[in-house]
């Protein structure tokens, strides 16, 4: 009989299907198989084979990038297609600073030198962790009427290494490797010459055929590559005399950068000074210890990352690779951005301008939802569009957006029988934790998401065993950032079809707001044409006798298209709005024509509010088996003409 299993590695089932071919052997009839001698003969080659098959199975898997589980493995198997995994990146920030020279030093010198290395320490800011912010170069600035001005100097959280080499051309195997673990390759300084006084700035590339130098690679090219290697360490790779200068033996090479401690560092903003300032007077060197004022910072320390993890190099490797570092595409920005030039990224969305309404062509839209904040700042967008220029195809412009939220809102009446609830309250909380839940989910909370209507209400009735059936609506909601005091046009998008359910108007809802020229507060309101395409947006405010009926205040205002579900206002001075998180808004919402809501472009989708009524199912309960006085909800929203 032969071995049939070949798959099986449980050490058991090996073991019984050695017993059941040797039970088939004539040979082996009588035998006691339980018995210790051969007992223990079978365990030997159960464990021989087990060991064998888990090695053969580890060894197949770490051949494939998809299945490989250790690091260098995957790295390695990245590196066979050109990708290099992100470093970690060091927290930074921008420090300010001056020096009194007036007094205390005699002559006051020219310049004001402040050396490399650490420059500030955060103190006990975290506790008992303090951390050092350093530069990689010497940094001089010109006094000015006595005082050294420091401004802008940009500071990364960590330590500064230095190493040093000498190329030995008879050493085949000669490795140039960075001891240290924890390098922020955004910080290496590479400089090669024969002596310390003639050594040359070395520019670190990527890949052959895109270098970040601007012109063509050649055998002249002061250039190196970096590597990966084991226990997350890093490899100086230079030319070969082909692909960039091929080093001569005696070269010394210098190696400046810092090794970090991550994203541990973010969100410093109290500083001290901990370095070391130079000046030269009569050809000596002098330290200065006095004059330095208070440190003050731009912003906290933020940008701080870990070193790409195993599953983002499992999923973009392949992907870049795709696109040859090339952004031709909208999908290969969506790479390209994350992966290598702002990995803060949390979800990304790329639309060309010919897509929009009129066409912008020549242009590409970029939109970012960062990891932390809802918004990137100026300074990061202006980082991006640089990065992007060696990628991107010469006469395309990148713009990048800020982040819009397509809020939703879920108002449900949840029905429930009371024999088999513990109570409304109890159940309440149960149908509120898993509409939170799929709030949470990956489904929504990104660029491209999809709002599935009739999911959210099986994840309602599937909620307890007494929920017997739910009656929700939904309703769309952009908040406006409003310019005050200044005439301003407002756009307001929502990328889904709008919902006209009362041709009489007062379809779209706002919070109040003031206006210059009306002393009341007002609110929005639109009357659709006959059409149903479009519609006209005007002006009320509501009655001060009975605080409900609406009293016109201007007319076209704005104009609404139901059908592209967008908003347009003309030219309007509003002095105030709601205050949220710091900024003055108009809450706009809407019904969508589809309950099925769509993210589209720009548009961040996120359920924002859920509200859910308990309503006891009186038919279920046993209280009106006929159904002779049971009350139906309505499937649309209540009848205010405004928000609260």
């Amino acid at each position: 009989m032969a071995l049939l299993n070949f798959t099986n590695l449980d050490f058991d089932q090996i073991k019984i299907t050695i017993i059941d071919y040797l039970k088939s052997n004539s040979d082996f009839t009588d035998y006691d198989f339980e018995g210790s001698n051969l007992s223990t003969i079978i365990d030997v080659l159960a464990y021989n084979t087990y060991i064998n098959s888990y090695n053969a199975n580890m060894v197949s898997n770490e051949c494939f990038i998809d299945s490989a589980t250790l690091r260098e493995n995957v790295v390695a198997l990245a590196r066979n297609i050109g990708y290099t995994p992100r470093s970690r990146k060091s927290s930074r920030t921008k420090i300010n600073f001056f020096v009194d020279l007036t007094s205390g030093i005699g002559n006051t010198p020219a310049s004001v030198t402040l050396k490399k290395g650490p420059v500030v320490s955060s103190g006990n800011q975290f506790g008992d962790q303090s951390y050092v912010f350093c530069i990689t170069e010497d940094i001089t600035v010109t006094v000015k009427d006595g005082f050294a001005e420091f401004f802008g100097v940009e500071v990364y959280e960590g330590t500064v290494v230095e190493q040093n080499y000498e190329v030995d051309r008879t050493n085949l195997e000669q490795k140039f490797i960075l001891e240290n673990a924890g390098v922020d390759l955004d910080t290496l300084r590479v400089k090669v010459g024969n002596s310390s006084s003639t050594q040359i700035n070395y520019s670190k590339q990527d890949d052959l055929f895109h270098p970040t130098t601007g012109s063509t690679i050649n055998s002249k090219s002061n250039i190196y590559f970096v590597q990966e290697i084991a226990d997350e360490r890093y490899e100086l790779i230079f030319g070969d005399g082909i692909f960039g200068r091929r080093l001569g033996g005696g070269n010394k090479i210098n190696a400046t950068y810092i090794t970090t401690n991550a994203d541990s560092a973010d969100g410093i903003s109290d500083f001290s000074f901990s370095g070391r300032l130079t000046y030269i007077q009569n050809g000596v060197t002098n330290n200065i210890t006095s004059g330095i004022s208070l440190i003050t910072a731009d912003s906290t320390s933020s940008g701080g990352e870990p070193i790409e993890s195993v599953d983002s190099v499992r999923k973009y490797a392949p992907q870049m690779y795709a696109t040859q570092n090339r952004a031709l595409t909208a999908n290969d920005y969506e790479i390209l951005i994350p992966s290598k030039i702002y990995p803060e990224t949390e979800s990304i969305s790329v639309f060309g301008g010919e897509e929009l309404v009129p066409p912008q062509f020549g242009k590409v839209f970029i939109s970012i939802k960062p990891r932390t904040g809802d918004y990137v700042s100026n300074a990061i967008k202006q980082n991006i569009k640089r990065d992007l220029k060696k990628y991107a195809v010469a006469g395309i412009v990148p713009e990048i957006l800020d982040l819009k939220y397509l809020f939703l809102e879920v108002d449900s009446k949840v029905y429930y029988n009371t024999g088999a609830a513990p109570n409304a309250a109890a159940v309440s909380t149960i149908v509120q934790n898993n509409i939170t839940k799929y709030a949470e989910s990956s489904e929504l909370n990104r660029y491209g998401a999809r709002f599935k209507y009739s999911k959210l209400l099986k994840v309602i009735d599937q909620s307890h065993q007494s929920v017997t059936s739910n009656i929700t609506t939904v309703q769309m909601r952009r908040d406006l950032r409003l310019a005050l005091n200044t005439f301003a046009e407002y756009a307001i998008d929502f990328g889904n079809e709008l919902h006209i359910s009362s041709m009489k108007g007062y379809n779209i809802r706002t919070c109040g707001f003031k206006v210059a020229d009306i002393d009341e507060t007002v609110y929005l309101y639109d009357i659709p044409y006959s059409d149903k395409k479009t519609g006209t947006v005007n002006l009320f405010s509501l009655s001060s006798a009975d605080g409900i009926t609406p009293i016109i205040r201007k007319r076209n205002v704005g104009i609404v298209n139901y059908k592209k579900g967008r908003i347009t206002l003309n030219p309007i001075n509003i002095t105030s709005g709601k205050l949220k998180s710091g900024q003055q808004i108009m809450e706009i919402s809407i019904s969508p024509e589809s309950n099925d809501v769509i993210g589209l472009q720009d548009l961040y989708l996120q359920l924002d509010r859920s509200s859910v009524e308990m309503v006891v199912d009186e038919i279920s309960s046993g209280l009106d088996p006929s159904g002779s006085n049971y009350v139906v909800t309505p499937s649309y929203r209540n009848g205010s003409l405004v928000r609260n």
